[in-house]
């Protein structure tokens, strides 16, 4: 009898493994406890420039060639927040696409010209297969993005 729930216990640990049931950590121990909305650092960048924060959403995005960014969700489809990682420190898989995280960085607000968006574009169309047209970049823009040092995914 003990042998049967010890490999029931086992058979249900190794599923709920491999079934993503459980949570996944990426980097380091998250040490913020409370989670900041993404909405509010959005409204107020300058604010929070600089600043360790946590958020928390549903990841829509993964960068398909390194995983070495996610963009998170806020409380409505318009406010997402990029999570950036150092290439080769953390790598996200594919599968986190649609689940929630807890994600831990510091806040970086830098104004982009032009041309380094063109530049970008580019780079994300080679990275997605998407086509990009250079004439839709008109004006200088503030890129808003999470510097990633740790997460949870659930």
């Amino acid at each position: 009898m003990k042998i049967s729930v010890l490999f029931a216990a086992t058979l249900i640990a190794i599923t709920l493994l491999f079934t993503g049931c459980g949570s996944s950590e990426f980097g380091k121990p998250l040490t913020v406890n409370q989670a900041t909305p993404i909405a509010d650092i959005l409204q107020a960048p300058d604010k929070y420039n600089g600043k360790r924060v946590l958020v928390e959403g549903k990841i829509t995005e993964v960068c398909e060639m390194m995983g070495c960014w996610i963009m998170i969700q806020g409380n409505n489809e318009k406010e997402t927040l990029r999570f950036k990682v150092d290439d080769g420190v953390i790598t996200f898989p594919m599968s986190v696409k649609g689940k929630v995280a807890r994600a831990e960085g510091i806040v970086s607000v830098k104004e982009l010209s032009v041309d380094d968006q063109i530049t970008e574009g580019q780079h994300h169309a080679d990275e997605t297969g998407a086509t990009f047209d250079p004439s839709t970049v008109t004006a200088p823009k503030t890129r808003i993005q999470l510097n990633g040092e740790g997460a949870v995914v659930k």
